[in-house]
């Protein structure tokens, strides 16, 4: 479920950089959010809405008060998931790269935007949790609904002041009605005197807002969506006369989306299809991740989970200190460790993007190493006194504090470094769409992290044995699967230096223009290994 959630900002994405612009998109979807966020709130407030309770704290909502439920979260669901990927990239927008004072600030604005989103994150966990398990639902849906609302007016309040950049329609769907268009005619030969093919009559291009593009040879099947045959209907009784008929477009396309397809083709999706291997290698990463949210829950489930003697805390809370630690590393990264970095790579925002993401990966293999030494020793104190049986073993789930806080540490380079790379390395049209490429990571980290645990148990069990990450995890070798993501986050960051070695990156305001990634990667870590 988590990691589906990280799916659907595509198709918000999609709306925005075709067709509504990422401001309208934040509009209209925002106002969706706050509807849910309503509804979820009176859902736990009015009394006609609200299920009655037993004295078991059993509920039996009736069939109306369960839709109004889930209506609110679906409406939820649905704003979220289509503003997510727009936020950033908008907020980016507002910096002009021609100005190096804000070229310069828009590096900073990635990590503080990823600071806020902690924040909240924290609140959250703490206050309104607090708030629902001691005040009410009602209470504890309604304090974050006026938060939305207060956000949604304050981000009315500076639309005077946004720059925009205005859609221009969907290159997807030009490029699926010559896809459609050339295999309808698969057995249509294309005419050598190539000024047979379709084009508009106008001057201007049929695609709006763009000139019309001149015929080019390569990739010439393409060229049969503009071969004009009778059942296309473009046929006129008077020669030469095409104007009174418009032809489907996904049976005849002009000369133009034609070129417009392989101009994407050669270049633009040659470009994007340059990054999937970065982006490619953001999913172990993902998978390192997800480990808070699973097994180091699993982990610490077997622990002390004493905070005094009287109060115990549940194992799951230990998240807050990747969030708290997140609050920690970003303004010292933007404060201290920038600044620092400077004098030695001569980079005005301290470190490249690909440095940035790199030396998240080189942590995220502490975090593991550290999260299975823990393990190690948990389990020898299990096997030296006995404890198998034993539900809670007697050492502090707060030794779990440092993998937690490490993590952290590696989100602000490596999560923020992939905000910051797919928004500066992608066309500007299909910026949006990127933003949430780059949020999918999370979700094929998830699918990733499920995939292991169910190839490890598979194969650890297949002797009879009780496999790695039995239901007791005092019988278990919890430290190897932790052991095995180490591994595989070291083969993630080979894999990674290799792919910037190959990797051709767009500078601000150009695109296509060599940049040297790997060069400057090689040469930040020789001068770490020379401090």
């Amino acid at each position: 479920m988590s990691g589906t959630c990280y799916v659907t900002p595509l198709l918000g994405a999609f709306l925005a950089d075709a067709y509504l612009g990422r401001y309208w998109t934040i509009v209209v979807f925002s106002i969706i959010y706050v509807f849910g966020m309503t509804i979820l709130a009176l859902s736990a407030s009015l009394h006609g809405l609200k299920p009655l309770c037993d004295r078991n704290a059993m509920c039996h909502p009736k069939t109306l008060q369960t839709g109004v439920f889930y209506a609110g979260l679906y409406l939820i669901a649905l704003g979220t998931g289509r503003i997510k990927p727009c936020v950033s990239s908008f907020g980016a927008d507002q910096f002009d790269d021609s100005d190096e004072l804000e070229k310069k600030n828009k590096s900073s604005f990635f990590n503080w935007f990823y600071f806020s989103i902690n924040i909240g994150a924290l609140v959250a966990a703490t206050v309104l949790v607090w708030i629902q398990t001691n005040v009410g639902w009602g209470w504890g849906f309604g304090i974050p609904a006026v938060a939305m609302d207060v956000a949604v007016a304050s981000f009315f309040s500076g639309t005077r002041l946004y720059r925009n950049q205005r859609p221009g329609g969907s290159p997807l769907t030009r490029i699926f009605q010559v896809f459609v268009a050339s295999f309808r005619k698969i057995g249509v030969d294309v005419p050598k005197d190539k000024r047979k093919l379709h084009e508009t009559i106008e001057e201007e291009s049929a695609i709006k807002g763009s000139r019309k593009l001149e015929h080019t040879n390569k990739l010439s099947f393409f060229d049969k969506a503009a071969v004009e045959t009778h059942s296309d209907g473009t046929r006129s009784p008077i020669p030469n006369d095409r104007k009174n008929r418009t032809p489907n477009p996904w049976k005849l396309c002009t000369v133009t989306q034609v070129k417009e397809l392989k101009s994407i083709i050669i270049k633009e999706l040659k470009s994007i299809i340059n990054l999937l291997p970065i982006w490619a290698t953001g999913i172990i990463f993902s998978t390192v991740y997800t480990q808070m949210g699973t097994l180091f829950v699993l982990q610490g489930n077997t622990m002390d989970l004493h905070l005094t003697k009287s109060f115990q805390i549940p194992s799951a809370s230990l998240s807050l200190f990747d969030t708290i630690s997140v609050i920690f590393w970003v303004p010292v990264y933007d404060q201290i460790i920038v600044p620092f970095a400077r004098k030695f790579t001569g980079n005005k925002n301290g470190f490249t993007q690909l440095q940035r993401i790199a030396i998240g990966l080189v942590i995220s293999v502490l975090a593991m190493l550290i999260a299975g030494t823990l393990e190690m020793i948990r389990l020898n104190i299990v096997k030296e006194h006995k404890y198998y049986e034993l539900e809670h073993v007697p050492l502090s789930v707060f030794w779990q504090v440092p993998q937690y806080f490490i993590i952290g540490c590696a989100e602000v380079f490596t999560f923020t470094g992939q905000i910051e790379f797919f928004y500066e390395q992608v066309p500007d049209a299909m910026r949006s769409l990127c933003s949430a490429l780059s949020l999918m990571t999370t979700a094929f980290g998830n699918y990733l992290s499920s995939l292991l645990v169910n190839v490890v148990m598979e194969i650890s069990t297949g002797d009879g044995g009780i496999g790695w990450i039995p239901d007791n995890l005092n019988y278990g070798k919890l430290h190897n699967f932790f052991w095995l993501l180490a591994v595989l986050s070291v083969i993630n960051l080979g894999v990674y230096l290799v792919a910037t070695k190959c990797l051709t990156c767009v500078p601000n305001s150009h695109f296509h223009t060599k940049f040297a990634g790997s060069n400057s990667l090689i040469y930040f870590l020789r001068k770490i290994m020379t401090i």
